[in-house]
């Protein structure tokens, strides 16, 4: 169930717009994957900030039944594998958890996470890495690593490393007159906090909006929609 729901239309919906692309003379591709192919990973120095170099242990996932980084993951290192034996020019954006104005007709999962925050829930999502970026920088790292050649590889895109329970706290501080709970400050046991996470975006030019703005943005376009009050 989860290979035909999950697993597989991750992977050949990648593998076929990589083929068409091919077919058809495509110059350079921006794969759009995931911090979900970079985290989670237990075997990651614990003194090391996590970056491109990391990928999300499949094992690990597996045997946790953490199916969406598992996706994300093989369907990433798949585009790698494609491009290496087809000779094709792609470069991958990895975004974090994508907040801000709502676009499409329903929430999407990062969407309903802050909601969810909003409501009272308490979950801490401890194989959750909360990199925060929003929406507008995501569309805007699109542009950066294909207009400029020099870009190479993966790209981390995310405001900073943080834990959720940071992300937490800030929406409190924002939203006080919402039940939002007090989490742990440790949410994400591990994962080292930095700022400058996304290094090799930020030296392209891209300049993040900072998570406040991006809960400001999330929640007041929550209410224009009508899901909270």
């Amino acid at each position: 169930m989860v290979e035909n729901d999950l697993l597989s239309p991750a992977i050949k919906g990648t593998s076929n717009v990589l083929t068409a692309s091919k077919e058809l003379g495509v110059k350079r591709v921006v794969v759009t994957s995931s911090v979900s192919s970079i985290t989670p990973n237990p075997n990651w120095p614990a003194d090391r900030i996590m970056n491109e170099d990391c990928w999300t242990d499949i094992e690990y996932c597996k045997q946790n039944g953490v199916w969406y980084p598992l996706s994300k993951t093989l369907a990433e290192k798949d585009a790698w594998k494609f491009a290496k034996e087809k000779d094709l020019d792609i470069v991958v954006v990895n975004p974090g958890t994508v907040m801000g104005p709502i676009i499409p007709p329903s929430l999407n999962a990062s969407m309903q996470m802050i909601l969810r925050l909003l409501q009272g829930c308490t979950d801490t999502y401890q194989d959750f890495f909360m990199g925060l970026v929003h929406v507008k920088d995501v569309a805007l790292a699109h542009i950066l690593v294909y207009e400029n050649k020099s870009a190479k590889g993966r790209h981390m895109c995310v405001e900073a490393i943080t834990h959720y329970g940071d992300f937490a706290a800030k929406v409190a501080e924002l939203y006080p007159e919402y039940n939002v709970p007090r989490l742990p400050k440790d949410t994400q046991p591990g994962l080292l906090r930095a700022k400058d996470g996304a290094k090799k975006l930020m030296d392209l030019g891209l300049e993040f909006i900072e998570m406040e703005q991006i809960i400001r943005d999330a929640v007041e376009s929550l209410k224009i929609k009508g899901y909270i009050s």
